[in-house]
């Protein structure tokens, strides 16, 4: 039994101490299968099925206004780009800023709200994902994202579910978290929202990033302009579609496809902006954080900036590692989805001693991995790359590495866009460890390889910690463990999620909570208990029970 104090659950405090709450036990979503005659993989083709040569309309959601502009975009299938799976909006500035309006004038009712009403909505919403409405989300992250059954499930449900459960889990015990009494009076903590509204700028890789940028600040009492990815629209409305089912009010998060730009200047020039949390790419996030900096005259407060923006995730091999579990997570953490992950192992560093074996191993495998479309043949390992913009950044290194006398593709390395945005997973061998190769975040089906002598381990752990700017994910894979425990000191900075004989992929809310520093973000930790006090501003209440009767102190008598 958890004891939350009657300060923390309504405005209307003042003379109650606690309130008793029943504690709130959360586990981890399970991953459904999806094989032959379950009715899991039944529901989802029929699903999938009912999407084919379907176009949906998705408007801006401005309170409960349906509202549509002049500016008429599409969301096109990344592996059938003649698939046009949506029809959305972009909103305008004019349209931005009465989001804004709206918002900051539903926050004080929506903050005053008790933490246990908000938390439910949160409760609900994971139960109907996980039941009722998993099928959708899956099919429409499958159709419009590119991703396998595997992958879906495993973003777009059981994550997406987790940061539901877990973060409404952590915002009621955050109210349990209090400071000390002393003689004679009581101290309370109170979890306020933020002054102002959160924008959440969503990526497209990741279903349950969208809810999770969105939902964690609103559950915490914040108002939300939720800006989603034009390439993950419709999955990402159907997330707000059904948190607004389960009982969000309007006008709590404002639903705001957008010109990138158009909505950063119009957000960070808003004296109402209380913080901006985001997922994307560095250039973007430096962006709003530099519009922040300029306009810092003009907020009411100092916005909250929370950002994870990618990586070039290495793995290590010491000739003490396992050669199968090397080649089996290597393919998993570079492949998977196409290398569109933030975590993706990017670039491995191999032992002379392993490496022919390991090559082998590779290239055994490489051969039997099916890139295609995910939604007719579940066959399928990993499918196209988002959009033109994403091929056409590949395809340059993949030029870039047929012509560099440094550059060595041992497998792949071929590209086609006719159908879909289709690239083959390549494997490229690099004599010079400090290309750019290994150090630029490519974000697609590409692994890059460095074969170094054995005994040098030593100056290759400090070569990974060097090389590049970023510090999300990497894996060390040794038996030795003296080897492991140097590695660890060695790279103590260069990840923010560090595995050991695991693949660099993978995290699971509430195991392993995620983000990076450096270049990689701020290291927030959504999944993590401390990511909700994020998204609060505290106040401290003192209530002093006996009356002061003099000024004096005793040493003045």
């Amino acid at each position: 039994m958890l004891r939350v104090r009657a300060a923390l659950m309504s405005p209307s405090w003042r003379g109650f101490r606690t309130f008793p709450c029943a504690a709130v036990e959360v586990k981890n979503e399970p991953i459904l299968s999806f094989t032959e005659g379950t009715p899991e993989r039944a529901e989802l083709l029929k699903a999938l099925s009912s999407l084919k040569g379907r176009t949906e309309e998705i408007p801006c959601v401005v309170g409960d206004e349906h509202v549509w502009t002049k500016d008429i975009r599409y969301q096109l299938s990344p592996f059938n780009h003649s698939h046009k799976v949506a029809k959305f909006c972009y909103a305008d500035k004019e349209l931005i800023n009465k989001a804004i309006v709206a918002s900051v004038a539903a926050r004080k009712d929506w903050d005053l709200k008790p933490v246990q009403d908000r938390a439910q909505i949160l409760f609900k919403a994971a139960d109907v994902i996980s039941g009722p409405r998993r099928a959708e989300i899956l099919a429409k992250t499958m159709m419009g994202q590119g991703k396998t059954v595997v992958q879906a499930e495993i973003d777009a449900a059981a994550e997406l579910i987790d940061f539901f459960r877990f973060n409404a889990k952590h915002a009621i015990d955050l109210e349990t978290q209090q400071p000390l009494d002393a003689g004679g009076s009581t101290n309370t903590t109170i979890y306020r929202g933020l002054e102002g509204f959160v924008a959440a700028v969503a990526p497209f890789n990741f279903t349950a990033i969208g809810g999770n940028l969105a939902g964690t600040p609103a559950l915490m009492g914040n108002v939300v302009l939720w800006k989603p990815s034009d390439t993950a629209v419709s999955a990402s409305y159907a997330v707000y579609r059904v948190l607004r089912e389960c009982g969000l009010p309007p006008n709590i998060i404002q639903f705001l496809p957008a010109d990138g730009p158009v909505f950063g200047d119009t957000v960070t020039s808003s004296p109402d902006l209380a913080g901006v949390n985001f997922t994307g790419s560095v250039p973007t996030f430096k962006r709003l954080w530099k519009q922040v900096a300029q306009n810092l005259d003009t907020y009411k407060n100092f916005p909250r900036l929370a950002g994870e923006c990618g990586g070039k995730n290495f793995h290590f091999v010491h000739r003490s590692a396992d050669v199968q579990s090397v080649v089996t997570g290597t393919i998993r953490s570079a492949f998977e989805f196409g290398g569109q992950k933030c975590s993706a192992c990017s670039r491995m560093y191999v032992p002379e001693s392993l490496w022919p074996e390991v090559k082998r191993q590779l290239l055994d495998i490489h051969k039997d991995i099916r890139v295609g479309d995910p939604v007719d043949d579940f066959s399928t390992f990993f499918s196209a790359v988002i959009d033109d913009k994403a091929f056409a950044r590949i395809k340059t290194w993949l030029d870039r590495a047929k012509s560099s006398p440094n550059l060595e593709i041992i497998a792949g390395g071929n590209c086609d866009d006719q159908k879909g945005f289709y690239v083959e997973p390549t494997i490229i061998q690099t004599r010079d460890p400090r290309d750019a190769i290994m150090a630029e975040e490519i974000f697609g089906p590409v692994l890059s390889v460095y074969v170094y002598p054995d005994n040098s381990y030593k100056d290759v752990l400090t070569l990974i910690d060097t090389t590049s700017p970023y510090a999300l994910t990497g894996a060390v894979f040794a038996q030795d463990q003296s080897v492991v425990e140097e590695a660890s000191r060695v790279l103590r900075n260069a990840a923010g999620n560090f595995y050991i004989n695991d693949k660099s992929t993978g995290s699971i809310v509430a195991q392993q909570p995620f983000g990076g520093a450096r270049a990689s973000g701020t290291n927030d930790k959504p999944g993590g208990p401390h990511y909700v006090l994020r998204w609060t501003s505290p106040q401290v209440v003192k209530t002093t029970h006996v009356p002061l009767t003099q000024w004096t102190y005793p040493y003045m008598g």
